[in-house]
């Protein structure tokens, strides 16, 4: 079985308009948590046609290890519906290439409707980079914007102002 491991480094942030769209075709993901506890996360997710579970440590700086594994797709369904915390995450992923680097764009869907957020995956914490017009706010360190905590708190139920 191959499969991927490592360090991840990304940061994370809001998206303040709608020009980013048309740079790229959504794919509909729909993923769960097995364990959302802070620094072992264990996460399945299908991706189209694709299915993978991922398994995620402690963050510290915009660092943290990550561990992910293909898995029958079938596999995934059943793990879905059978072990992960409800209601389960869903959104549209959008991968946009710009400057170099490839911006994974999420528009939220379900009790997280209304959320778009634009994450970069960088090779060192001190990587320059340059950022889209339609960035705007960094949230990396804003813990409420992590997938395994939306489960939990919900966009829909945080105050508008």
């Amino acid at each position: 079985m191959t499969h991927s491991m490592g360090i991840e480094i990304e940061r994370k942030f809001l998206v303040v308009d709608q020009d980013w769209k048309q740079q790229g075709q959504g794919v509909h993901l729909c993923q769960g948590y097995i364990c959302s506890d802070p620094g072992r996360i264990v996460r399945v997710r299908i991706e189209g046609e694709h299915a993978v579970m991922t398994i995620k440590g402690k963050t510290e700086g915009f660092s943290r290890g990550e561990w992910e594994y293909p898995i029958p797709v079938a596999d995934a369904k059943e793990l879905l519906v059978g072990l992960c915390a409800q209601p389960l995450i869903e959104k549209f992923r959008y991968r946009i290439a710009y400057d170099g680097l490839i911006w994974e764009v999420d528009e939220f869907l379900g009790d997280n409707a209304g959320l778009v957020v634009a994450e970069v995956e960088l090779q060192f914490e001190t990587q320059e980079f340059a950022r889209p017009a339609w960035l705007g706010a960094e949230v990396s360190h804003d813990h409420r914007y992590a997938n395994a905590n939306l489960l939990k708190y919900p966009f829909c139920l945080w105050p508008k102002s």
